[in-house]
């Protein structure tokens, strides 16, 4: 096959850039594309974890192992499957059990900080990012901790003050000047799909 084109899709927490990954890997196909999850990379946290909302900065490019998904992108390159790593979010461990990946035409990489990382970055062939308004990002944050990952609305609340907005301000906002296409999301991406749909069929 031909060398996977990578594909970078970021901006911040609940800015519409997962949603935005996961409908352009529907209408692209499984067979021609895959998503990786900056989520799958986080660092086992659990003897470090301290409550709902606690002194774990889940938003500080430290908590990631990019190095690892820098060397998975390198594998995918070359052909070869890679193993993706599991995290649980409920108990902040790394599982014993992968995923296995197979490269794909396409490959998606989601994630708040890839643009941060310069590792990561020097895998990527091109790159969005959402520019979300806060007070969606945050609602859309909140909805999903609160149903999808157990959490407290307390805790979401203290953890977006205390660490994720100050986080998306030092680390990801900065991050866009590495983008390509910059999205300003007001939930309608059908033209950016379309772009990219057109774009990706002519690689």
């Amino acid at each position: 096959m031909n060398k996977p084109y990578i594909i970078g899709v970021a901006g911040g927490s609940g800015s519409g850039k997962t949603y935005f990954a996961r409908e352009l890997q529907r209408i692209l196909g499984d067979n021609n594309c895959i998503i990786l999850y900056q989520d799958n990379y986080y660092i086992d946290q659990s003897h470090r974890f301290d409550g709902d909302g606690g002194s774990v900065n889940f938003d500080h490019p430290s908590s990631l192992d990019f190095d690892l998904l820098a060397l998975g992108l390198s594998e995918l390159k070359l052909g070869k499957c890679i193993e993706v790593p599991l995290y649980e979010f409920a108990t902040h461990k790394r599982l014993k059990k992968t995923i296995t990946c197979e490269p794909r035409k396409v490959i998606l990489v989601d994630g708040i900080l890839i643009l941060d990382s310069t590792v990561v970055r020097a895998q990527l062939d091109e790159a969005i990012f959402f520019d979300t308004p806060e007070e969606l990002r945050y609602q859309r944050r909140l909805d999903r901790d609160v149903h999808e990952r157990g959490r407290t609305p307390e805790g979401v609340k203290k953890q977006f003050d205390l660490q994720v907005r100050p986080m998306h301000d030092q680390f990801v906002q900065p991050s866009k000047n590495h983008a390509q296409t910059v999205v300003t999301d007001l939930g309608e991406y059908s033209e950016t799909l379309n772009y990219f749909i057109k774009h990706l069929n002519e690689k």
